[in-house]
């Protein structure tokens, strides 16, 4: 599955990816059903899209989001930005929607490779602007020009227990400074509050809950909300100066260094999105 095509001026436009049936192929005479697959590939694609486009503005409006730092964002050129994961990863289609608001630009998501082994996931994802998070995927994606968004916790954020709320799990991690560093793009750190008050987890959840794989990490845990929708709290994501990779040859305690600031900087704009 290709990804959108990125303009001159380095901005991502899935939209238009979406809104060209065909582009990249031609018919062939002697395969007269190429068409109409393919055809209805993209008609899917574009479905998809715009039915996941109208769901990121409804949540918007329904959790009054609202973006803070926006000047930080580039209006084109490669970045990365990095910061925590609501429960269930729920709140990124809005944060996703704020960033194309601010920007006009659609951000591309770097994904858990566990959910790339799922026939349906692996499908769609792609769609959406998902890319597996590999370290060729990602770097290409940048090489490319996009607007690329990291979460280092990954799935041990999503599928958080309560003691876990607002906490960062990036124990370990450094393939996002590595990604940045090879790259030469900057860091852009952001934080989210109200992404772990989304639901609640009722009493005896750690028993109730649905594995898709051995690894602890994919524990997804059952959660409740108000009916079938999501408590109606307020998102609030707040977006910080960018930070500098260090060398692509930093040695691993400089590179743990830039981690561990780059962590601190999303704390902070985590108590100031929760006091904006």
């Amino acid at each position: 599955m290709s990804r959108p095509p990125v303009g001159q001026e380095g901005r991502a436009r899935p939209a238009a990816w979406l809104e060209a049936p065909g582009v990249g192929w031609q018919r062939s005479p002697a395969s007269p059903s190429f068409f109409s697959v393919e055809t209805l590939s993209c008609t899917a694609r574009r479905a998809v899209f715009r039915l996941a486009e109208a769901g990121a503005i409804l949540s918007a409006l329904y959790h009054r989001a609202r973006l803070l730092g926006a000047e930080h964002l580039p209006a084109q050129g490669p970045m990365l930005l990095v910061g925590n994961h609501g429960v269930w990863g729920y709140e990124t289609p809005a944060f996703f929607h704020l960033i194309h608001q601010a920007t006009g630009r659609y951000p591309l998501g770097l994904a858990e490779r566990g959910f790339f082994r799922i026939p349906l996931i692996r499908t769609v994802l792609p769609w959406l602007g998902g890319v597996e998070g590999t370290q060729e995927k990602a770097l290409s994606s940048l090489h490319e020009g996009h607007l690329v968004v990291c979460y280092p916790g990954g799935a041990r954020e999503t599928f958080k227990r309560p003691p876990g709320r607002y906490t960062l799990r990036w124990e370990g991690t450094l393939g996002f400074v590595r990604l940045a560093a090879q790259a030469r793009v900057p860091i852009v750190p952001f934080a989210g509050f109200g992404v772990d008050d989304t639901f609640l987890y009722p009493p005896g959840e750690e028993r109730l809950c649905l594995r898709i794989s051995d690894q602890e990490k994919y524990r997804m845990p059952l959660v409740v909300g108000l009916g079938p929708l999501p408590l109606p709290v307020r998102l609030t994501f707040a977006v910080g100066e960018p930070h500098e990779p260090p060398p692509a040859d930093a040695p691993e305690p400089r590179l743990r260094a830039f981690r561990d600031h780059v962590a601190d900087s999303v704390r902070r704009l985590l108590l100031r999105a929760c006091h904006a």
